[in-house]
């Protein structure tokens, strides 16, 4: 019954919005149906011999295809033409699916690249970057991107999310930059794609940036709150006859490290590894990845975070055989709960290494289902059992941007100093319904099974969104058992909750406003509150603002911010400053101010005053960037806090600076040097990287730590690795 209770206001805010959202077709918007039958449709020409890749669009295959044109511009003006023509040709052979790109520009002097690193953000630069929806399910597709400076970008879309860009292809790109315009060409190997069988429709949509503008524009219009991944709104690329060629390929790699510990009486310990990952095309939909003592990917250091609350901190996964398909198995509330995380696997509890012997992954469509299985067997270390992990994950798309999806993850101890009770299981669903073009609903529910457990071991969420471009309302509610447990997952918060999440936005863009000088005007407000499940406020956060986003790029936002903790027993939140039990906190006042981006010297000023658990804090921070093009930036971040309670007194410092030089799209040399007192540490780490395709090459990498009380180094290594693609069957 109590649980019936619980989600009484979740049904009642969801059939709210519901009841209140516009009629398909209303508020300017599409029907559905108007959007199928007003769907753009491209042409792909096959052809004997394909073009070179140099960036030179004068090759005769080029001739063949019908040039996709007409873009619309999502911002600033939408549904305005884009300010600049824009020409796109597709065309295909046996081997790989070719896209040549015309960006005609008046100005070529005024395009902006801050960047050539490969999945380096796009968004700021002048750029163009195609989508293919494969499987024309509207909902999952592959990116991939370049600016004039011929940097790599790829990743996977699913579910219409965001992009992910930890997903890495083979495939190439070259660009030249003319008196008036500037060329890309890509050649995408059909091995990197999935696809049906032929003949084949897909889904597509080209964007465009045009940075001196802050302008966007797509092939195939797309509403200005949405972004390429809005794959209702792509066109249809026709005319495809793609043969399926047999895949395998084999990524080895071979790692030397030495690593000296400044404690008396160390020496420097030297080590080596190697292995091997493998990919085999089951189907061409259907891959399987084959892992034989996994890539640690040591070659690069996680950025430092100063944790003053009673809530886990998230790291982000940088393996490379963990990151590929890695948004197929995300089920959950992302940084809040997460049923499969994989960075559990092959890394305790501290963050020390557990050698992995190695595992498979099986991941694709079959009969239109998304299937994704895995199965890593890590080995004994520092006294503890080794374990096998096993995750098994199946979804389906439905129309109108909806699906349904099922998830199983499960940790068992092996080998000798496994035991019976050693093992945790997690199982869990999830659902999504579109509503018209604006409305969605998405849940999930899951519970966890461990032996010996006690308490309640389910963890549910229902997320109700509303977006017609000016108005935006979102409303959640979920909670967690006392119990929940997924040991192969992420959760921020422990002993179980009920969440409360709302928030409501009004984006301002009249005439009037843009006489005075804005973009955008954007008021909001979101409220997030946690309660123990037995009643009390556990924890709660307001956030009212205002985002003035100048024409010019400036942006200053004026913010009331509340944070309110209701502790249960004393908190030391700082060695020696033990807070009492109680309801603490109140407001404060922020102010955040940034420059233009585009600028070669970008600013960034926040700044928090006011209440802080039983006393006041004051946090400023500044961040700097400067770049000469795209070749070298400088990165710098100081972030100062000063806190006065009646238990004590302290502050925190944490800095970072990050020194990048490119000398080519695969070349590029950083330095990331990182000042913690919290850990009375600074570090550095200097990388060397020479990047042949899909992320492998070679990686030269010093990391030195040094203590701030002028006692020497406390650690310092130096790695080595190299890694590389073959294509078994090219």
């Amino acid at each position: 019954m109590a649980r019936r209770v619980l989600a009484l206001p979740t049904v009642a805010l969801v059939l709210l919005f519901i009841a209140s959202a516009p009629a398909p077709g209303a508020a300017g918007q599409r029907s559905p149906a108007a959007a199928q039958e007003a769907r753009l449709v491209a042409t792909a020409a096959q052809v004997d011999t394909p073009p070179a890749i140099d960036g030179d669009l004068g090759d005769r295959a080029w001739q063949a295809a019908t040039p996709l044109t007409g873009f619309t511009q999502a911002e600033p003006e939408e549904g305005a033409p884009a300010s600049e023509p824009t020409e796109v040709r597709i065309v295909f052979d046996d081997e790989a699916v070719y896209v040549g790109v015309a960006c005609h520009d008046d100005n070529p002097s005024q395009i902006v690249t801050t960047d050539t690193r490969r999945d380096s953000d796009l968004g700021g630069q002048d750029a163009i970057g195609i989508i293919f929806d494969t499987f024309h399910d509207q909902q999952n597709g592959f990116v991939f991107g370049t600016n004039s400076a011929g940097s790599q970008f790829d990743g996977q879309v699913r579910d219409q999310g965001g992009v992910t860009t930890s997903w890495d292809g083979s495939w190439e790109v070259k660009t030249h930059v003319g008196a008036d315009a500037w060329t890309a060409e890509f050649r995408i190997p059909l091995r990197t794609l999935r696809y049906g069988p032929a003949p084949q429709v897909w889904g597509v949509n080209v964007a465009r940036n045009i940075q001196r503008h802050r302008e966007r524009a797509f092939w195939s219009p797309v509403a200005r709150i949405y972004d390429i991944q809005r794959l209702s709104s792509a066109g249809e690329l026709q005319g495809l006859r793609l043969k399926t060629p047999r895949n395998l390929k084999v990524l080895p790699y071979a790692v030397s490290s030495a690593e000296r510990s400044f404690v008396p009486g160390a020496e420097v310990d030297f080590d080596g590894n190697a292995g091997i990952d493998a990919k085999v095309g089951v189907t061409p939909s259907l891959n399987l990845d084959l892992s034989y003592n996994t890539d640690f990917a040591q070659v690069e250091v996680d950025t430092q975070q100063i944790n003053l609350t009673r809530f886990n901190l998230r790291f982000p996964e940088k393996r490379p055989f963990f990151l590929e398909n890695s948004g197929l198995f995300r089920v959950g509330k992302g940084d809040l709960l997460d049923l499969f995380f994989s960075r559990r696997i092959g890394l305790d509890q501290n963050g020390g290494l557990v050698p992995i012997a190695g595992g498979g992954r099986l991941s694709g469509k079959a009969g239109g289902f998304n299937l994704g299985a895995l199965n890593m067997q890590t080995e004994a270390a520092a006294g503890s059992a080794a374990n096998n992990f096993s995750v098994f994950r199946v979804s389906r798309e439905l129309p109108q941007r909806s699906g349904l999806g099922f998830i199983f993850v499960n940790r068992s101890a092996t080998g000798a100093l496994a035991n019976n009770g050693d093992w945790n299981r997690t199982w869990g669903g999830d659902a999504r319904l579109g509503i018209g073009e604006d409305f969605s609903i998405a849940a999930f529910a899951a519970r966890t099974e461990t032996p010996g457990a006690s308490g309640r071991e389910y963890a549910y969420n229902v997320d109700s969104y509303y977006d017609n471009g000016r108005h935006l309302a979102r409303v959640e509610y979920g909670a967690t058992g006392e119990g929940f447990n997924p040991e192969v997952g992420y959760l921020d918060r422990t002993g179980g909750y009920r969440r409360l999440f709302f928030r409501f936005a009004e984006t301002l863009r009249q005439q009037s406003i843009r006489n005075l000088g804005f973009r955008q005007l954007l008021p909001h407000m979101t409220y997030t509150r946690y309660e123990y499940l037995d009643g009390g406020l556990d924890n709660a956060e307001l956030h009212v603002d205002n985002d003035w986003d100048f024409e010019n790029g400036v942006l200053l936002s004026a913010t009331l911010n509340g944070t309110w903790d209701g502790l249960r027993e004393p908190f030391e939140v700082y060695p020696g400053v033990v807070v009492p039990p109680g309801v603490h906190g109140g407001p404060r006042f922020s102010l955040q101010a940034n420059s233009d981006r585009r600028k070669p010297v970008f600013l960034r000023f926040t700044m928090d005053d006011g209440r802080f658990l039983t006393g006041h804090q004051f946090s400023p921070s500044l961040q700097a960037t400067v770049r000469r093009g795209a070749a070298f930036t400088v990165d710098a971040t100081w972030s100062y806090r000063s806190f006065d309670l009646p238990e004590g007194r302290f502050r925190t410092n944490l800095g970072n600076a990050r020194i990048t030089y490119n000398f080519t799209p695969q070349v590029f040399v950083q330095s990331l040097v990182q000042y913690n007192d919290r850990t009375d540490r600074w570090s550095s780490n200097l990388r060397f990287q020479v990047l042949q395709t899909a992320g492998t090459g070679l990686f030269v990498v010093y990391n030195d730590t040094e203590t701030l009380d002028g006692n020497g180094p406390v650690n310092r290594t130096f790695v080595v690795k190299y890694s590389r693609q073959f294509d078994l069957l090219n």
